[in-house]
C-alpha cells in the first residue's frame, strides 16, 4: 500500500483549522472542551447540546435511548445533570454510567443498542477544564457534518421541539458498566497468557480508570502496586498518570517492579515505563504492537496510521520491518478517519492514543496496555528490551502562548514568522521535519522539529518560536 507524503510546508500552514471554521466554532477536535462553569462548559449550554444532540439522533419510532459517562472532575456533578435534562426533555431516555473510562461509553453505546453516547471529560487536562465528547450508535466519534449540524441547530428556537408532558424521557443508572467493561476488554488478551509474576505499578491519574485499571491487570495474574487511585475532583491528571509519567517512573524503582502502566483522566491515552525507569511513550509502543501483529499476519495492509507527531525514528523502523506509515493531522479522529479509509487496524498518536479497530471503535489506554503486555509475556524478556524498538531522533517541541486565540491564524500568516518557518525548513534541508500547528483546545502555537542533529533541531524551534513569541505574545 503507497501512500501519499506531505511536505512540511504544507503541514506547516493551518489549512485545516481554516476548513473546519468554516463549518463549527462550537465543537474542536475533539468534542466541546473548556473551563469549568465558563461558556461553554456552563449547564445552559450542556442542556442545550443534550436537547439538540438527541434531536439530530431522533431517526425513526423506537424509544430512545442514550448513556453519558463522565470521568472524576468535581465539574462533572454540574455537566452530568444538565445534559441529563436536555435529553429527558425532548424524549430520549438516560442510561447514567457515572465514572467509566471514555471506550467504556463507546463500547456501551454499541453494547445496549442505544442510539448515542456521552462522555464528559477533558481527558488529559487539569480538573479546572472539562469537556463533552458524542459517538454514533456505531461507537464513533461524530463526524465534522453532524456536529455542524448539532451546533446549528442548538442556535435555533428548540421550545417547540420539546417533549409533550406524557413523551418525557426517563433516566436509570447502570450499576454494572464497569464490570461490563472490565469482561470486555480482557478479550484482547490472548486465552491462555496470564501475567503472573510480573509485578506492576499501575497510575490511574486519579481519573476514570482508577478501579478498573488495577482490577483487570490484578485479575489476569499481575502483583499491583496502585498509584493515582485516590480521585477528590480535583487531582485528576495532577502529577500523575500519562501526562506526568515521571511519578510512575519513581515508584517502578522503588518498588523495584517489572514495568509501570500510566493512563490520562479518562483513560484512553497510555504510556509506560521500563523496569529502568525510562519512559516508552505511544510511538514505541505502536512499534511493538505493529512488528508482532505483522509477524503474526494480523497487521492489514502492513500499514500504521499515526499523526505528523510521531518521531522519524518510528517511520524508519517501520520501514525496515516492510511496513509502511501514513500521516494524518493530530487528533484521534483523523487517526480513525485515515484507518477507516485504508482499512487498517492499527493507528494512534505519539502522546499514547493507540486505537485497534479489531477490538475498539476509539482510543483505548488499557487494552493498548494489554496488546504490549501480551508481547511482553509471549518474549519472557525484560520491558527494557521488548519495548524499545527503535532509536528516537531529536525531536523538540515548544508551546508559544498567545494573548488571545483569536489571533493564532493572523501570527502564522505574519511575514516575519512566515519567513523564519521558511528559513528553518532550508536548514533542515530534506533531513528532518518541521511542523506548526495551533492548540485546538489552548491559545497556544505548537512548534516542533526533529532531525538527526539536535543542536540544528534546537536553533530552528528557538528561532521559529521567538518569532511567533514577538507576533502573538
Amino acid at each position: 500500500m503507497t501512500w501519499p507524503r506531505l511536505p512540511a510546508r504544507w503541514l506547516s500552514q493551518p489549512r485545516w483549522d481554516k476548513v473546519r471554521a468554516m463549518t463549527r466554532k462550537l465543537f474542536g477536535t475533539d468534542g466541546v472542551r473548556g473551563r469549568a462553569n465558563l461558556e461553554p462548559m456552563t449547564a445552559e449550554t450542556a442542556l442545550r447540546l443534550g436537547m439538540a444532540a438527541g434531536l439530530v439522533f431522533n431517526r425513526g419510532g423506537h424509544r430512545h435511548q442514550v448513556v453519558i459517562g463522565k470521568d472524576t472532575r468535581l465539574s462533572g456533578y454540574l455537566l452530568e445533570p444538565a445534559l441529563t435534562a436536555g435529553f429527558l426533555a425532548i424524549g430520549m431516555d438516560v442510561v447514567l454510567l457515572g465514572p467509566v473510562p471514555t471506550p467504556a461509553v463507546s463500547m456501551l453505546t454499541r453494547s445496549l443498542r442505544t442510539d448515542l453516547g456521552v462522555m464528559i471529560s477533558a481527558s488529559h487536562n487539569p480538573y479546572q477544564d472539562n469537556g463533552i465528547k458524542l459517538f454514533g450508535p456505531d461507537g464513533y466519534k461524530l463526524s465534522d457534518e453532524t456536529e455542524a449540524e448539532i451546533e446549528a441547530l442548538m442556535g435555533s428556537d428548540l421550545n417547540p421541539r420539546r417533549a409533550a408532558p406524557d413523551m418525557l424521557g426517563r433516566a436509570r443508572r447502570l450499576d454494572d458498566a464497569l464490570g461490563r467493561y472490565a469482561e470486555f476488554v480482557k478479550t484482547g488478551f490472548p486465552r491462555g497468557r496470564r501475567l503472573d509474576g510480573l509485578k506492576i505499578v499501575v497510575d490511574g491519574a486519579n481519573g476514570a480508570a482508577y478501579k478498573v485499571a488495577p482490577a483487570v491487570l490484578w485479575e489476569l495474574g499481575a502483583e499491583i502496586v496502585p498509584i493515582g487511585v485516590s480521585p477528590d475532583g480535583f487531582n485528576i491528571n495532577k502529577d500523575c498518570g500519562s501526562t506526568h509519567p515521571q511519578a510512575l517512573a519513581k515508584e517502578v524503582l522503588a518498588h523495584k517492579a517489572d514495568l509501570g502502566i500510566a493512563l490520562d483522566g479518562d483513560a484512553d491515552r497510555l504510556v509506560m515505563v521500563d523496569e529502568t525507569g525510562e519512559i516508552i511513550d505511544g510511538d514505541q509502543l505502536m512499534g511493538v504492537i505493529a512488528d508482532c501483529w505483522a509477524q503474526d499476519g494480523r497487521l492489514h495492509g502492513d500499514c500504521l496510521v499515526t499523526t505528523v507527531m510521531s518521531n522519524l525514528g518510528l517511520e524508519r523502523y517501520l520501514q525496515s520491518r516492510g511496513i509502511s506509515m501514513v500521516r494524518t493531522q493530530v487528533g484521534d479522529r483523523y487517526v480513525l478517519e485515515k484507518m477507516r479509509e485504508g482499512k487498517c487496524n492499527l493507528g494512534g498518536e505519539q502522546s499514547g492514543h493507540i486505537i485497534m479497530s479489531d477490538f475498539a471503535t476509539t482510543g483505548d489506554g488499557l487494552m493498548a496496555a494489554l496488546q504490549a503486555l501480551a508481547v511482553l509475556v509471549q518474549d519472557k524478556r525484560k520491558a527494557s528490551e521488548v519495548f524499545r524498538v527503535f532509536e528516537p531522533v531529536p525531536q523538540i517541541l515548544k508551546n508559544v502562548r498567545l494573548n488571545d486565540i483569536a489571533r493564532a491564524a493572523a501570527t502564522l500568516e505574519h511575514a516575519d514568522v512566515r519567513k523564519a518557518i521558511a528559513a528553518g525548513e532550508a536548514t533542515l534541508n530534506g533531513k528532518g521535519r518541521l511542523l506548526i500547528r495551533r492548540s485546538g483546545t489552548e491559545p497556544l502555537i505548537r512548534v516542533m522539529a526533529e532531525g538527526d542533529d539536535a543542536a540544528i533541531v534546537q536553533r530552528v524551534v528557538d528561532d521559529i518560536a521567538g518569532a511567533v513569541a514577538a507576533q502573538g505574545g
